[in-house]
């Protein structure tokens, strides 16, 4: 398969790659050190992407920035991170990249453990998450051409755990080439509308 993968720098992203690189074509995007650059939170940037890409059989999300910070000093501006990248960018590499995804194809986004598992400070990126894993189950019913739609949401990764560990008291984190093993599952698979959890 042709699998564009956007995100492919980071920790999540550079997993996947290794993962399904052997078997599949790999077209990387991301802002920097990718084969196409894009800015998710601009649907022009996009939009050039998948025109300079062509047709692919998969989509795979491991991108989308969020806004930790405690609840008293979210404001709309800093709520707004999460919200033109983590979910309206995630959306809208599904409603602009449809017509670029062969028959049978399949998108898979991004969510994370704190939308069903709450943290202090987490609540503009599991607002995020939650979005996107509505907007994925109801557009299962809807994908034209026998396309799928699934999203993996990874719990807190061992790679980063030195990082963020101090937001993530008492979970257990996972090693990121076990998410991967989501992704693969998602592109290799026959579901649609599921949350693959890797907790």
């Amino acid at each position: 398969m042709k699998i564009l993968l956007i995100g492919a720098s980071g920790t999540i992203g550079s997993a996947v790659h290794r993962e399904l690189g052997s078997s599949h074509e790999i077209i990387t995007a991301g802002r920097n050190g990718a084969d196409v650059t894009v800015d998710i939170t601009s649907p022009e940037s996009i939009t050039q992407m998948y025109n300079t890409v062509g047709k692919v059989d998969a989509v795979i999300s491991t991108t989308g920035a969020t806004h930790f910070g405690a609840l008293s000093e979210l404001t709309p501006e800093n709520n707004e991170v999460s919200i033109g990248s983590k979910l309206k960018g995630q959306v809208n590499l599904v409603l602009l990249g449809l017509n670029h995804l062969n028959d049978n194809g399949s998108f898979t986004l991004t969510t994370g453990v704190i939308m069903d598992d709450p943290i202090r400070g987490g609540v503009s990126a599991a607002m995020a998450s939650g979005a996107v894993r509505a907007f994925v189950k109801s557009a299962a019913f809807e994908m034209p051409r026998g396309i799928r739609i699934n999203e993996v949401s990874p719990n807190v990764l061992v790679e980063s755990i030195d990082k963020y560990g101090p937001f993530f008291p008492g979970f257990d984190p996972v090693p990121a080439n076990r998410v991967a093993l989501a992704y693969r599952k998602s592109v290799e698979g026959c579901q649609t509308g599921q949350t693959f959890k890797v907790y």
